[in-house]
Formats: C-alpha cells, sequence, structure tokens
C-alpha cells in the first residue's frame, strides 16, 4: 500500500433540511485501502458515501482527496435505487463506465466496446450483452454493475450494500473481484451489513452511529460493546 490518503474526512457534518445525518466525523481512508462501512438502519452509511461521491452537499467540515479527481471515482449505488425498464441493453449500460471519456453511446470506439465485452466476460456474464436490464436476475444484474466498474477503471470505488438481494456464488465471485482491485492498489470503500464477511475479506472497518463509533481494523471494530453503541443512535 501506498504512503498517504485517498480520501480525508475533516470534522464532516452533512446534512438533510439542517438535521445532521452524520456529524463531526474525522478520519482518513488510506491509499489503496479495502475499507467496510457498518452500522445500523439510519446510521449514516450511505449519507456519507454519497457525500464522498459529490452527489450530497457538505453541511460542515471538509472533504479533502489525495491525488485523485472525480473523474478517478466510480460510485455505485444500491440496485434498488436504479430504473431498471431503461430501454438499453447491458453492453450499452456498462459503456456508460466510459461516459467520463466518451460523452456518449455514439463515440464508444472498438477498443472500449472489447473492453466492455471483456468487463463482463470478467464477472460471468459472457454473451449476455444484448441482454436487456430488465430480463436478467438480480445476482446478473449486480455483476453488470461491476462489469461497469472495471471499465471505469477507478482509482477510487464506493459501493452501497454491492451484495444485497444476491446469492452465494455471486457474492463470492464479487468478493473475488473486490480483492484484485485491493491487490492492483485502487482504494475501495463498501457498505456491508454482513460482519462475517467483513472480518474475512476486509481489511479496515469503519463502525458508524451518525458518528464514529470506532474506525481500525475489522476484528477490533466489530466488538460487541462497539456494535452496543451503534443502537444509542
Amino acid at each position: 500500500m501506498s504512503n498517504g490518503f485517498a480520501v480525508k474526512l475533516n470534522n464532516l457534518t452533512i446534512a438533510y433540511n439542517r438535521q445532521p445525518a452524520i456529524h463531526h466525523v474525522s478520519g482518513y481512508f488510506a491509499r489503496g485501502s479495502l475499507t467496510a462501512i457498518a452500522g445500523a438502519n439510519g446510521a449514516g452509511k450511505s449519507t456519507l458515501l454519497k457525500a464522498i461521491a459529490g452527489i450530497l452537499p457538505v453541511f460542515e467540515g471538509e472533504i479533502e482527496f489525495g491525488d485523485i479527481t472525480r473523474a478517478d471515482m466510480a460510485y455505485m449505488t444500491q440496485a434498488a435505487e436504479i430504473e431498471r425498464d431503461f430501454p438499453i441493453n447491458i453492453l450499452q449500460m456498462v459503456c456508460t463506465g466510459f461516459w467520463h471519456k466518451s460523452g456518449g453511446f455514439s463515440k464508444i470506439n472498438k477498443e472500449q466496446r472489447k473492453q466492455a465485452l471483456q468487463a463482463l466476460e470478467d464477472v460471468g456474464l459472457k454473451n449476455f450483452e444484448n441482454r436487456t436490464l430488465g430480463s436478467i436476475s438480480a445476482g446478473q444484474f449486480q455483476r453488470s454493475l461491476f462489469a461497469r466498474i472495471i471499465v471505469q477503471d477507478a482509482k477510487l470505488i464506493l459501493l452501497d450494500e454491492p451484495f444485497t438481494a444476491i446469492d452465494e456464488n455471486t457474492t463470492a465471485a464479487l468478493l473475488k473481484i473486490i480483492k484484485n482491485w485491493h491487490q492492483e492498489g485502487r482504494t475501495v470503500i463498501a457498505i456491508l451489513h454482513d460482519f462475517e464477511q467483513i472480518k474475512a475479506h476486509f481489511t479496515d472497518c469503519l463502525l458508524l452511529a451518525r458518528k464514529i463509533i470506532a474506525w481500525d481494523k475489522p476484528h477490533e471494530v466489530l466488538r460487541s460493546e462497539n456494535l452496543l453503541r451503534t443502537l444509542k443512535i
């Protein structure tokens, strides 16, 4: 892992209608780290991720980036928030990962199309490129979202509940992709609910309850006394 930080939070508060969803959060995600964000429902996990992605404005404090620009980020929202009856096929959806370089479908070149097809193969969706989004399973859709992130070639990858409502085989395949990203030196931040999964696969864990409860190695963070504190939000 390289020295330095990818994302630094300086006394960060994010609010909805001036009501803080997370408040006075300080710390940093090291460059090349693999961090899970955990916490109860309403703890501010998605709020924090959206703020880092630039989707939500900062109310107080600041988010500081190391050598990362917005073009270096890939953000995957929860699958349930994505409209799947949009009239495009899987290949077109994956190619939206090139938009910061190409600007639209019509400008996708042959090399980018080749990369997108390879990404689909990498996630186990070879020959799925012409299928519509509405014709595939939840697990297959999640795999296609990972393929889109692959083509983005981002330094910072933000994943909001990437394993919700998918089977064990799909989860294992996607965890392998995340591990590969980590080995490549990318910074990965993911919201997860499965504590055993976090302990087994992630190097760092941030436990939130609208503020930081603990931020360290998973086995240190996910202690019973810390988990009890999250119930007091």
